[in-house]
């Protein structure tokens, strides 16, 4: 009775199934791969893995082990020194069926079995990047991505760059700009504080000397001194127009003065005159 015995037997003895699967797993080892029926497949790769598996490990012990079951130091040295380097970083599955079709004759299904690392072909491609493509122009989106940012960066660095220029402009105008009221301010007081009473004091001594030189010397007084006002006068107003609204007043006022120190003289020429006709 067979009870519990759930692997397939192959319709053969178990000294003749042992002998034939010890001769199909020294066939994959040397040829990679083999063409089988599928029942003999399936019996083949529970044979075989546990000694590709052992094969990680090149030790005596090791090696005794899978000849016990192999039969062949040929194939045993073929398993140690190819097949066990190639699948040193595999955790298991380390044999592929294929299934090819029926069998002509008695219609067996007939398969491939080979080891998975060795087949340059099936199943060992590099994996392709797969893309997604839609018909809304998503991928048009993603492109347009890069170059927003690379925008982004520019604005940002461009930005940066006018912050700094601005405030460094803005120190060092002020400077300037404090500097110069500061001088022209200066300046304009003492031109000022001149002129007025040099007029004052050079007017009553022309006067007392010769009256007839004082009428023909003010008014050249006056020529030069509208010259010398409407020459400093634009100065002025380029520096600092407040400068310029204090000058004027002082012009003017001393304008008035000339004039009536100039119609003074004159009477009290005509008077003299009278009195020498007299």
């Amino acid at each position: 009775m067979r009870h519990g015995k759930k692997f397939n037997h192959l319709s053969r003895k178990s000294a003749h199934r042992k002998a034939m699967l010890s001769n199909m797993a020294c066939s994959l080892i040397e040829h990679k791969r083999i063409s089988t029926t599928v029942a003999k497949a399936k019996a083949l790769k529970k044979f075989v893995e546990p000694l590709v598996n052992r094969s990680k490990d090149d030790s005596t012990h090791s090696r005794r082990l899978c000849f016990r079951y192999l039969a062949s130091k040929d194939a045993v040295t073929e398993l140690f020194r190819e097949v066990g380097p190639k699948v040193v970083n595999r955790a298991g599955g380390y044999t592929r069926i294929i299934r090819t079709g029926n069998r002509l004759g008695d219609n067996a299904e007939m398969c491939l079995i080979e080891l998975v690392d060795f087949n340059d072909l099936y199943g060992n491609e590099a994996k392709k990047k797969k893309t997604r493509r839609s018909r809304r122009g998503g991928g048009s989106k993603v492109e347009a991505a890069t170059p927003v940012v690379e925008d982004a960066l520019l604005v940002e660095e461009a930005s940066a760059v006018e912050e700094v220029a601005p405030e460094v402009a803005v120190e060092e105008a002020p400077a300037v700009e404090e500097a110069a009221p500061e001088a022209v301010v200066e300046e304009a007081p003492a031109v000022d504080e001149a002129t007025p009473v040099a007029a004052v004091e050079e007017a009553p001594a022309v006067e007392e000397v010769v009256p007839e030189a004082v009428v023909e010397e003010a008014p050249a007084v006056e020529e030069a001194a509208p010259k010398a006002a409407v020459e400093e006068a634009p100065a002025v107003d380029e520096a600092t127009p407040e400068a310029a609204v204090e000058e004027a007043p002082a012009v003017e006022e001393a304008a008035p003065e000339a004039a009536d120190q100039e119609s003074l003289a004159a009477e009290e020429a005509d008077d003299k005159e009278e009195k020498k006709e007299d």
